[in-house]
């Protein structure tokens, strides 16, 4: 659950995901020059699409979220750099490997019969 007020992040690209959470971390403040501390979620993908990460401080410490999925892949805007807000629902929808842009599975599961 997304906390009331925190805004979502998603960086644009894709980002070396040996990365951990305090080089992520200095990545918010250096390439996007904002405040990791401050409550928002910033999200992170690597470059074959189907891994994510995500940072949060609570106010109390730095969180790391992972998430790879078995098929299909995350999406991600094409640009090239930069960063794009997200709702908690479209932040949902990207977890789950939707479309967050036009909701549709990025890939369909078989149904067992």
């Amino acid at each position: 659950m997304i906390p009331a007020g925190a805004r979502v992040w998603i960086a644009m690209g894709h980002t070396d995901m040996r990365r951990g959470m305090q080089s992520l971390a200095a990545m918010v403040q250096q390439s996007f020059s904002r405040d990791p501390f401050a409550g928002d979620l910033w999200v992170f993908r690597g470059r074959n699409g189907s891994l994510v990460k995500i940072i949060w401080h609570d106010g109390l410490g730095m969180s790391l979220y992972s998430k790879r999925l078995e098929r299909g892949k995350f999406i991600w805007p094409s640009a090239k750099d930069g960063v794009v807000s997200l709702t908690s629902s479209q932040l949902a929808c990207l977890l789950d490997g939707v479309d967050w842009r036009n909701p549709q599975y990025s890939w369909r599961p078989q149904s067992a019969g």
